[in-house]
């Protein structure tokens, strides 16, 4: 592939979650902010990426349209996977994670995009397995921490079509009112973004296990100190890890420490489809389920649906339960309650709505 043209665009859509907005986040967040990447070929086939961009999307672009665009446009690229690894090696010294790591992994998006629609296939075509035609997906629920309302959304969730849920409450007793709001038979996940201690977390399991928690995501901080996380699995609730890891390194590193029972690649920072495709290699030699970590509605979200459905150890699919004041993609058209179905075009199957990228993008 001769990639003729790369265009960046930050586009910022507000969403209403029902509660004020804060909780994990430094300030309000209210608005999903889309890194998307549009590569052309000489031959004018397009291909679309995603990078993660939450609070860090200029900085994200930036590092696209300085770093990465200067060697991409004009390069003819034969496999994409050395091609990731090319671009992580010349960028090396502007950090191995973090915000490097999300650009490259929108590029990589995008290039995998663009080979299967050169080729006409969808892109689960491309890995060589048979693909499930839709993949579960459980409803992720912001940070309320605002009494009752956490148990009110629960319950909203539920009415919606999900069957399945994920608390971002850190509180025992919200975490307990939502329990009892929904039931004892709603299967309901934590993650508290590395609020507790490790203390914290030992002393919590025992109700959590009570309370029938599917599994406790991130407990501790930092989230890559592997040897604390494998001294907290095994207390009763499983364990899952992997949104803030970047690279098949870093999972390799969980995996062989024993760290988590489930690995959460994202594949808009976790390097791109390429490093994903590693990573769920390592997980199924190690018997690991895969959780994937999916908060977005973009080019990232249908990638990893297309990855789900390839891979039978990823289990479900992460879909925020917020209100888009309008959809960048056709989201909520691939849903069918707890299910999300996979598009049948070639490629990830979808494209940007042009107007709804006119009126929200600022960049």
């Amino acid at each position: 592939m001769k990639i003729c043209s790369i265009d960046t665009f930050i586009v910022d859509i507000p969403f209403f979650d029902g509660g004020k907005g804060m909780g994990i986040t430094p300030t309000t967040w209210n608005s999903l902010e889309t890194v998307l990447i549009r590569l052309e070929d000489d031959a004018g086939n397009v291909g679309w990426g995603e990078a993660f961009g939450y609070f860090t999307a200029d900085a994200v672009k930036a590092v696209i349209d300085r770093l990465i665009s200067p060697l991409i446009v004009g390069a003819t690229i034969e496999d994409i996977v050395s091609y990731n690894q090319v671009l992580q090696q010349r960028l090396h010294l502007f950090g191995r994670y973090g915000i490097t790591l999300f650009a490259i992994s929108g590029i990589d998006i995008a290039l995998w995009d663009l080979k299967a629609r050169r080729e006409q296939v969808p892109l689960h075509q491309l890995f060589g397995n048979q693909a499930r035609p839709q993949v579960p997906v459980y409803a992720s629920l912001v940070r309320y921490a605002d009494g009752p309302l956490a148990a009110e959304i629960c319950q909203q969730a539920l009415a919606s079509g999900f069957t399945d849920l994920k608390l971002h409450e850190i509180t025992l007793e919200e975490i307990r009112d939502c329990r009892v709001a929904v039931g004892s038979g709603t299967p309901m996940a934590v993650d508290v973004n590395c609020s507790w201690s490790e203390a914290d977390t030992h002393s919590r399991l025992a109700e959590l296990k009570e309370l029938s928690i599917a599994w406790l995501e991130e407990p501790i901080f930092p989230p890559e100190d592997y040897a604390k996380l494998a001294g907290v699995r095994g207390g009763g609730v499983a364990l899952a890890c992997g949104e803030n890891w970047c690279t098949a390194m870093q999972f390799s590193a969980a995996i062989e420490r024993g760290a988590v029972d489930y690995v959460q690649p994202s594949v808009t920072k976790v390097g791109g489809i390429s490093e994903w495709l590693s990573i769920a290699r390592q997980a199924e030699e190690a018997n690991v389920a895969l959780m994937p970590h999916t908060p977005y509605f973009g080019p990232g979200l249908f990638a990893s649906l297309h990855l789900a459905a390839a891979f039978p150890q990823a289990i479900q699919l992460e879909y925020l339960f917020v209100e888009p004041q309008a959809w960048l993609f056709d989201v909520e058209g691939h849903r069918q309650n707890n299910q999300f179905l996979l598009p049948e075009g070639p490629g990830l199957g979808v494209t940007p709505d042009y107007e709804v990228l006119a009126r929200y993008r600022r960049a």
